[in-house]
């Protein structure tokens, strides 16, 4: 793109050189002018209404400051130049007495002129229309910049249907109603039932909200319209309440439908005092769109869904009754979610005999879909860059451990002291969690250095998935994290650096303890927690 630009401006230059703009002329007072005519050294005289234009002759001296270059022979070129007419009635009978050759110039000629101002507005709209067409990558330019951006996927396009989606069991049975609606609308309407405007689909980045909304167009077999919320808002005041009105004349004219905005906390945040123009037309944009979920019937069967993971900043007028009045909450799946979503993604991969996708659920405890299909694609990169015909378990093990902790570090070089003391450090951290109750058993431990900044690391597998922690378990925990600090000491009388993210997740431990969860005998029973944290972003 930027080679065309740059070839059309210099064409645009090109032409207006040859075509619109006059030769390199010299600019002289008319007093030099007289003088020149005197001395008959000028030549192809033109005489304009305003402007006198012609050519300098050398048949003696040059005219002073001339600055005309030599040509290769050694004889100066001829040089032109223009002056300014004043009346002067002299000038004809000089000229003709002279011998001077002079003509008129007709002033009616303004078409070059008006092509002058023309050809470079045209040039720069064509460059900005082409520009435009390929930043918003919808086509259309400049005259479609009010024009929703959103793709539009009609019935036969959309092949992902609910047995696509897995571990989302509860969330699938909520949103059966909303396609029952766009399968048979008069089964709500004979008994004035009104299906909700909007549907939230709320969870953790991964957890398959878009997968889950595509779904369920392709369970109804009706359009599907797709857009980020990040896509309405433009450095153009306006333009983003002008694509969400465009967005919802197009939804009625395909009605049924489904609207789906993806990322909507990027749109709908919480309106507040803020002189930032940007933040002015998001508040334009989101009152826009608040006025059409208002406006619009839902008996058209147009249905509006949203995505976010952060639904703590949105503005309350749009989770209010009318608006998206259903939340719709995906949960990080449980270890049967996460056995169905690798049975899902393991289809098109050529497993051995000896995979066991329920273990492999069993050690990703807090995993999303998103991670496990990651697994799943990390594994059969492992087995294929080993030349194997099959998957097995030994490569899905390394995949958990490169997403878990990163990928191996086999070629950075460590002292053995430096060895030393971490095989120390972890060792005081399984031994810890091996003679502590109730701790999740040691799986592997290992000191071959992982990521950015792990030397080594012990990994305990759980038994089970666990929502609620007791004190006991989380000072367990404490010490746990603290073992293998604890360890160096002991054996070598002193302390390293390695024990720095043990003692920083100890410490965010110990704090929510203290300020959110009432454990502290001398503070009581009480919070101090001042702000609320986003309770879907935090990974178990």
């Amino acid at each position: 793109m930027p080679a065309v630009v740059l070839a059309t401006i210099l064409l645009s230059v090109v032409l207006l050189q040859l075509f619109f703009l006059p030769a390199l002329t010299r600019e002289i007072p008319y007093s030099e002018f007289k003088q020149l005519v005197l001395k008959k050294q000028v030549a192809d005289l033109t005489i304009g209404a305003d402007t006198i234009q012609g050519t300098v002759v050398a048949n003696s001296s040059p005219p002073p400051a001339d600055t005309r270059p030599a040509t290769p022979s050694g004889s100066p070129a001829l040089q032109r130049f223009t002056t300014y007419r004043v009346d002067d009635p002299t000038l004809v009978t000089e000229l003709e007495k002279g011998g001077i050759a002079f003509s008129g110039q007709d002033n009616t000629r303004w078409l070059p002129h008006l092509l002058s101002w023309l050809l470079p507005v045209a040039i720069f709209l064509i460059v900005w229309n082409a520009y435009m067409g390929r930043a918003g990558g919808m086509g259309g330019g400049l005259m479609a910049v009010g024009k929703s951006r959103a793709r539009i996927y009609v019935e036969h396009e959309i092949t992902v249907r609910f047995d696509d989606v897995a571990g989302l069991d509860e969330a699938k049975e909520e949103l059966k109603e909303v396609i029952e609606f766009l399968r048979t609308p008069e089964k709500f309407r004979r008994l004035g039932g009104r299906i909700p405007k909007g549907v939230l689909l709320v969870g953790a980045p991964g957890t398959g909200k878009t997968l889950l909304a595509k779904a369920v167009a392709g369970e109804a077999s009706v359009p599907f319209f797709s857009l980020s919320g990040s896509e309405f808002v433009e450095m153009f005041v306006g333009v983003g309440a002008a694509r969400v009105r465009d967005l919802f004349e197009q939804a009625l004219k395909r009605a049924p439908c489904i609207v789906f905005i993806d990322e909507l906390d990027a749109l709908g945040k919480a309106r507040g005092v803020n002189l930032n123009p940007g933040h002015e037309e998001r508040e334009q944009t989101l009152n826009q769109l608040l006025v059409e979920m208002d406006g619009f019937d839902p008996s058209t069967g147009v249905i509006i869904m949203s995505a976010t993971n952060r639904p703590e900043i949105l503005d309350p007028a749009l989770l209010r009754a009318g608006r998206f009045d259903r939340h719709v909450v995906l949960d990080r799946p449980d270890v049967r979610g996460r056995e169905a979503i690798l049975r899902v993604h393991a289809k098109q991969v050529k497993l051995a005999a000896e995979v066991s996708l329920s273990e492999i659920a069993q050690r990703t405890p807090g995993f999303v879909g998103a991670d496990l299909a990651n697994i799943v694609n990390e594994a059969a990169l492992l087995a294929a860059r080993k030349e194997r015909d099959e998957v097995k378990m030994a490569d899905f093990e390394e995949a958990v451990d490169r997403v878990v902790a990163g990928l191996e570090k086999k070629n950075r070089v460590i002292n053995p002291r430096e060895k030393a003391i971490i095989a120390h450090h972890e060792i005081g951290h399984a031994l810890t969690a091996a003679s502590l109750p109730n701790m999740d058993p040691v799986r592997k431990v290992s000191i071959i250095p992982r990521g950015i900044a792990a030397l080594g690391y012990t990994q305990q597998l759980p038994t089970e998935d666990r929502y609620l922690m007791t004190r006991t378990e989380l000072e367990n925990r404490l010490c746990v994290l603290l073992g293998g600090r604890v360890a160096e000491e002991i054996m070598f009388h002193d302390v390293s650096t390695g024990a720095q993210d043990d003692l920083q997740k100890a410490t965010d431990i110990a704090r929510s303890m203290v300020t959110e969860y009432g454990m502290s005998e001398r503070l009581g029973l009480r919070t101090f927690e001042k702000e609320r944290r986003g309770i879907f972003l935090d990974v178990p």
